[in-house]
């Protein structure tokens, strides 16, 4: 069975976006990009919410044209023209979509179904409604925080509806040198 890893940044008082989704607050620099660059090749399915997705879709197909594009840019570029990517919408049409599915629907039976095919990890980057509804039906394996150092008062919450027990194991920690902490977390089992 392959793992659904879900990777967000959070503030430290668990929020993921500002009152209206603001993520100027985040911290993304080389050393980062660097850890993610060592998970995306073991995966080959991206999966997010309709937001996020057009978001990726307005950047990736053409970041790695930019000449000054950095090299993070250029190995997330060919991974994300390559990857199966799977979006989260009730609002958007599969149609004229290349090497995309869209789930509207009976998402546990779905992202299970996707969970068993052959294959090599799901991941889930940022996509707070999304990821809501994924928590709220028990269905991330991994979790990868990246807790910024800075306190939003109000905004997206982190976690909302999860089940009312999720026992986590802590499996890893890394400190980034501008004051990100990042944790790996895996769900318990039984």
């Amino acid at each position: 069975m392959r793992n659904l890893i879900f990777f967000m940044h959070t503030s430290l008082d668990g929020f993921v976006g500002g009152p209206n989704g603001e993520m100027n607050w985040i911290t993304i620099n080389d050393e980062i990009f660097d850890l993610v660059d060592t998970m995306t090749p073991n995966a080959d399915t991206a999966l997010y919410g309709r937001v996020t997705y057009e978001m990726m879709q307005a950047y990736w197909p053409t970041a790695a044209d930019n000449p000054n594009a950095s090299r993070h840019t250029i190995a997330h570029a060919a991974w994300y023209s390559q990857v199966n990517k799977v979006v989260l919408s009730t609002t958007l049409s599969q149609e004229g979509l290349v090497n995309t599915t869209v789930i509207g629907d009976h998402l546990a039976d779905n992202i299970n179904d996707l969970k068993n095919r052959d294959g090599k990890d799901i991941l889930i980057f940022g996509s707070p409604r999304a990821s809501h509804s994924l928590l709220k039906e028990g269905l991330v394996d991994e979790f990868w925080l990246f807790v910024n150092p800075v306190l939003l008062g109000q905004g997206i919450p982190l976690f909302k509806d999860v089940p009312a027990i999720t026992k986590l194991n802590l499996i890893e920690t890394k400190t980034f040198a501008c004051g990100v902490v990042a944790m790996h977390y895996q769900k318990q089992i039984g």
